[in-house]
């Protein structure tokens, strides 16, 4: 098993630390993201469809996109319990790509890369737009986990691997993060395979 992934990517961070979690043997490379598509590996080329990481190679398949990933591998690993909690997981994976999964990273993005990246910056309004969008997302999550240690109840699941990614790097983004997610980010900074995402998606 190799998964490619960069350490300024919430979403190869979200496969990285599952399969931490896991405690899966896999080789890992770094994928020069900010490097033009044509001039990275030809393994990685041939794998990633979309060329973007994560991609995740395994038994001579290929995989992409960090969601379906973390289904494939919870599949594999037999991580759900039973359908109705895969459905409840499956459910809370589709609002993180269109939620916090949409509006954080360019938010971030913004901030932390627009003066090296021009291609980064938004405009006042968009960053405005996603502000709000952000602002009621997280109130989401917060009133989600008033009374729960993870998303689905006592027992972390691979949901909580994909909506808490990108919530790892806010201290890099001007945003607020309510009392119950920061708690619940920091019991999963106790979970076994932790690392800064820095240092766990380094080359």
């Amino acid at each position: 098993m190799k998964l490619f992934g960069h350490p300024y990517s919430g979403h190869a961070l979200k496969v990285k630390f599952f399969l931490a979690w896991l405690e899966i043997e896999h080789q890992y490379e770094c994928v020069d993201i900010f490097s033009e598509r044509s001039t990275r590996s030809d393994e990685f080329l041939k794998a990633s469809k979309f060329s973007e990481v994560p991609t995740l190679i395994d038994d001579g398949q290929c995989y992409i996109q960090s969601n379906a990933i973390l289904v494939y591998l919870s599949d594999k690993f037999r991580q759900f319990k039973n359908s109705n909690e895969k459905q409840k997981c499956l459910e809370w994976l589709v609002w993180e790509a269109n939620k916090i999964g949409m509006c954080l990273p360019q938010l971030r993005a913004n901030e932390k890369l627009s003066k090296t990246y021009p291609e980064f910056r938004l405009s006042q309004g968009a960053h405005d737009w996603l502000s709000i969008r952000y602002k009621h997302d997280v109130g989401v999550l917060d009133k989600e986990l008033a009374d729960k240690s993870f998303i689905l109840g006592n027992s972390i699941s691979p949901a909580d691997f994909s909506l808490s990614a990108y919530l790892m790097y806010s201290d890099e983004v001007s945003i607020e993060v309510p009392q119950n997610v920061e708690r619940w980010l920091d019991r999963l900074r106790k979970q076994k395979g932790w690392q800064s995402p820095y240092e766990m998606l380094k080359g």
